[in-house]
């Protein structure tokens, strides 16, 4: 079995490691949960993690968290390296905790 990434973008700034575990790991074994943190201020959440489970069936199916809410905020989910899906375009991460199309 392939290990397998999501990307999991407009969390809440109160969400860490642990939360997002707890939201993923009714999918499926993790292997981690990861909140990206600002490099200035390692308190602070950018806004998006990841999150990767043993095989690419558990993370197939925790696609289901997409658009549900996690600590007060609805979330974005898709494959890691799936860019811009649904959206018709790429999202580029612009450096703050929004995302744009192009």
């Amino acid at each position: 079995r392939k290990m397998s990434k999501l990307f999991v973008r407009g969390l809440a700034w109160g969400t860490d490691d642990r939360s997002l575990n707890t939201a993923f790991s009714q999918y499926g074994e993790l292997v981690e949960a990861k909140v990206c943190m600002e490099r200035d201020d390692p308190r602070k959440s950018r806004g998006f993690g990841f999150v990767t489970f043993k095989s690419e069936e558990h993370a197939a199916r925790a696609l289901e968290m997409n658009d549900r809410e996690v600590d007060g905020r609805r979330i974005q989910v898709s494959m890691d390296g799936d860019k811009g899906k649904g959206k018709g375009g790429s999202d580029r991460y612009d450096g703050g905790d929004r995302y744009r199309s192009g």
